[in-house]
């Protein structure tokens, strides 16, 4: 499995996190059985709920109340991260986003089998915002906890390892 870590500024009134990057983790989950069941499990076993299926939204919005997950558990698409100045990503069945609060996301196209499994840290509720932020966003997102397990790899994963670092800095 393969990781990136992307930081994005502020952009068009999206806030993203100043603080945490992105991460993308590259066939983070096989996809020779049922990867919506397989992701979910796997982001239940590390302490994230709230989870759903569905898509991810055409339009530019972020949640200054919580991290997310997207699993992507069928299909492919072309989603923008960061805001209008943020960056494309192609994503396709068996990848995972860790997306910090504050983060922009909007899907571009998507194939129609296209199929995410979401969910939030323990405590944590996705608002659904839309640029532009307030103070109110950016102070709210400063004060979202750290979750206490990587939703892909539990304690070893970025979402914790790379996150404390960042935190830290």
């Amino acid at each position: 499995m393969k990781i990136d870590e992307l930081m994005f500024a502020e952009s068009d009134g999206v806030p993203n996190n100043p603080h945490l990057p992105v991460l993308v983790y590259h066939r983070a989950i096989d996809v020779s059985g049922d990867t919506a069941r397989d992701f979910e499990m796997r982001f239940h076993a590390n302490d994230w709920g709230g989870l759903w299926r569905n898509g991810v939204f055409g339009y530019h919005h972020y949640h200054s109340q919580a991290h997310e997950v997207l699993g992507i558990a069928t299909g492919s698409a072309r989603l923008l991260i960061g805001g209008q100045a943020g960056r494309e990503l192609e994503v396709a069945a068996g990848d995972a986003i860790v997306l910090p609060a504050g983060t922009g996301h909007c899907r571009l196209m998507a194939s129609d089998d296209f199929l995410v499994v979401g969910g939030y840290p323990p405590g944590q509720r996705a608002d659904v915002q839309r640029p532009p932020a307030t103070e109110a966003d950016r102070e709210a997102i400063a004060s979202v906890p750290l979750p206490r397990l990587d939703p892909v790899l539990a304690a070893d994963g970025p979402a914790v390892t790379v996150w404390r670092r960042a935190v830290r800095a």
